[in-house]
């Protein structure tokens, strides 16, 4: 019962997200891409005034380290899914490539599959016992879902990364950020990257696509590009 909220908050999110894709597919794909900007320029824009503080000024921030940390994570696996939707994690494909199509669309399924499964377990790996698996049957324990809603539940802070002043004092916050916060996109960034292997195993069945890889691309950009140096 601890964890059905949070599951029940990933549902919605990949609900509305589904939702909103099939009547704003552009603005979705904008929206994702906005977050990967922001997160990549705050990262920057960090890490930058920091070079400046430390050694123009003899200062710094002292949360930054963690800071930038925290938001590299963020983009690592928020840009998860946004990689399987578009079809840009580099994969290896010469193999299957040589393969009769219809086996080759088995395989491509099936890799799908694998992606689906990977974030499902590290999602919450408690379902495992309904097919025989040996787990931890500690719901702390069973992936992102158990570990986030432990941090929630504790509102043990993080070790350098601080609240302002002014917000401590006008919302009555604790002094350091909490850690679920921080660990916050880890289920939402596997959460997202299930829905969009399943969206994959759709895609290649129904012909809409061919993998959820990009094993061939250097090959695309060859034959682009083959009359370049002619012009």
């Amino acid at each position: 019962m601890v964890l059905i909220w949070p599951a029940l908050g990933l549902v919605a999110i990949v609900a509305v997200m589904f939702l909103l894709e099939r009547r704003f597919p552009d603005a979705v794909g904008r929206f994702e891409e906005n977050v990967l900007a922001i997160l990549l320029a705050a990262i920057t824009f960090v890490s930058f005034t920091q070079v400046v503080a430390r050694y123009g000024f003899n200062s710094g921030w002292g949360g930054a380290l963690e800071f930038t940390r925290i938001l590299f994570a963020w983009m690592i696996l928020f840009g998860m899914s946004y990689g399987v939707k578009n079809g840009i994690h580099l994969g290896v494909d010469a193999f299957i490539r040589l393969l009769p199509s219809r086996l080759f669309k088995a395989v491509a399924i099936f890799g799908a599959v694998c992606v689906f499964l990977y974030a499902f377990i590290l999602l919450y790996a408690g379902w495992m016992t309904l097919v025989g698996a040996d787990v931890s049957t500690n719901w702390r324990q069973t992936g992102a879902i158990g570990y986030w809603t432990f941090m929630f539940d504790r509102g043990t802070g993080l070790d350098d990364l601080r609240y302002p002043l002014w917000m401590q004092e006008a919302f009555g916050l604790q002094d350091r950020v909490q850690r679920w916060v921080a660990y916050l996109m880890l289920p939402v960034g596997l959460a997202l990257l299930a829905f969009r292997a399943l969206q994959g195993v759709v895609g290649i069945a129904r012909g809409e696509r061919d993998l959820i890889i990009a094993g061939h691309e250097a090959e695309d950009l060859v034959a682009e590009n083959k009359d370049a140096l002619k012009e």
